[in-house]
């Protein structure tokens, strides 16, 4: 089973001199020589380097103390996330699955091996405990598989412990400058090794795109960033990071409003397919979160009422559910991001990217079209917003406001991928447009809590419990949805009467 390790650490280039004292900086009482260790690893990436090119990197690894398989991510400078799984011959399913949204159906296969010889020194407080592991590491580097030749450099590393203080990392750092040593030009052995024995610089995340000129670059920008934020967050998602569910159904739903929306941009024919697609992730990604978002707001209300309300276990009822429900939720959409139709979508997207079916719109100066594109949403929000202050209050009504959230979500994507042409305008609306959708989203939270505790009741009752909390909290909920609605009237005269479309 693999675990996961928050791992800071920097790099230094060295020389032959080895480490410098570090006796004496911030916390550190003592350097205790801790030996010598040998460690092997191997590299594995696609044949045209994609985890590199991501700055991921996966290792099979002996010697030391956590021999086995390493996956890292990158968190922030100096900074990763690293998933283990124990030793063995083959990549192992937990960690191919964490990598298969950049790799698909791409082999993984032995791309350098390392082997490093390294010096350890724990680096310790007054009473012994560890704050620090730093080591000199002779480095010999060897292209596999033909492609290239070997390398050899010696490099300082200094790891923080677990919980450790990371302002003892900026004193460290401090102490090496003065004593001659700089940090690292390569962010990772790995990257180093690429460079060194390909004669070439190692891919990263390459340059900067250009700067969108057309209406066709700013709507492919915005829908290229939500590509890469399915991606990026799928190894999340399978990891159950919380909030990880929610980033990616947002990304989803964002891709598909871009496709609708800038119709006269992009040939339908080719992307309404991909936005059907895209409407099937957003799907199979809504069941684990409408139940978080439904579990977090019951229990919260729940907390709020008096101890002399609660009749019967409804927490424990409560909790149950919502265990029993994400479980389940989430080994299905594993299966879903494993699966070959939701492959095949990032496939597509990828296509799509590369050679995007532009309209003669697509070609034009970007405000106009835009414009055009956002105001006809805008338009058809308004008359959804009309019907629905117009339905008498119920299911009809519930119905009517659902549908009007719908439209405001994708009134807010399109005006967040039009902001860099139209500026000001857009920003404004796009922010007119949260307020609304936070309204309507907590409307149609409230018609789905009551639903949920419908049915909690109902379930209650069988098994000869009080339902009196569930329909105390039925109540609530009505209220909530009510107040919304009366609310509504006045925000959207409030965003009729500052609106720049």
């Amino acid at each position: 089973m693999a675990d996961t390790k928050r791992e800071i650490e920097r790099k230094y280039e060295s020389d032959d001199s080895g480490l410098p004292d570090l006796t004496g900086v911030g916390a550190v009482a003592a350097v205790l020589d801790k030996g010598v260790v040998q460690l092997d690893a191997t590299y594995y990436d696609t044949a045209d380097e994609r985890l590199a090119a991501a700055s991921l990197t996966l290792r099979r690894r002996t010697g030391g103390s956590d021999a086995g398989w390493h996956l890292k991510f990158p968190v922030a400078p100096g900074v990763r996330d690293e998933i283990r799984a124990p030793l063995s011959d083959t990549v192992p399913e937990e960690i191919a699955g964490l990598v298969r949204s950049r790799v698909r159906d791409a082999e993984l296969i032995p791309l350098v091996r390392l082997r490093s010889v390294r010096d350890v020194r724990h680096l310790v407080d007054a009473d012994g405990a560890l704050l620090a592991e730093a080591s000199a590491d002779a480095v010999t580097a060897e292209r596999l598989g033909g492609a290239g030749g070997a390398a050899q450099w010696t490099e300082i590393e200094v790891e923080l412990a677990d919980g450790g203080d990371p302002a003892l990392m900026d004193l460290v750092d401090k102490r090496l400058r003065k004593a001659g040593v700089h940090p690292s030009r390569s962010p990772s052995k790995l990257a180093r090794a690429l460079e060194q024995t390909s004669g070439r610089r190692s891919r990263g995340k390459g340059r900067p795109a250009r700067p969108p000129v057309t209406a066709g670059d700013h709507v492919l920008a915005y829908l290229r960033a939500q590509r890469d934020v399915l991606v990026e967050l799928d190894p999340a998602v399978r990891r159950d990071v919380p909030d990880s569910v929610h980033r990616m159904r947002v990304a989803t739903r964002r891709a598909r409003s871009t496709l609708r929306s800038f119709r006269s941009v992009l040939d339908r024919t080719v992307t309404d397919p991909i936005g059907v697609e895209l409407k099937w992730l957003a799907g199979e990604l809504g069941v684990d979160r409408d139940q978080e978002v439904l579990a977090d707001r019951l229990t919260t209300a729940l907390d709020t009422l008096p101890s002399a309300l609660v009749h019967g276990p409804v927490l424990e009822r409560l909790t149950s559910w919502a265990q029993a429900r994400h479980g389940s939720a989430h080994s299905r959409l594993t299966g879903v991001l494993d699966s070959r139709r939701y492959l095949t979508l990032l496939d597509t997207l990828d296509a799509l990217l590369a050679d995007p079916p532009l309209r003669k719109a697509g070609g034009k100066r970007p405000q106009k079209v835009l414009d055009k594109a956002v105001r006809k949403d805008l338009t058809t929000l308004s008359a959804l917003v009309g019907q629905a202050l117009e339905v008498p209050p119920g299911e009809e009504r519930d119905l009517a406001v659902h549908e009007a959230r719908k439209k405001a979500k994708r009134t807010r994507y399109a005006a967040e991928a039009a902001t860099e042409a139209l500026r000001k305008p857009a920003r404004s609306l796009t922010k007119d447009m949260k307020s609304l959708t936070t309204l309507l989203g907590d409307h149609q939270d409230s018609v789905m809590a009551r639903r949920t505790l419908h049915e909690l009741s109902a379930v209650a009752h069988a098994a000869g419990e009080s339902a009196f909390t569930y329909g105390l909290l039925y109540g609530r909920e009505e209220a909530r949805a009510a107040a919304a609605e009366a609310e509504l009237p006045g925000l959207w005269r409030k965003i009729g009467a500052g609106a720049v479309f």
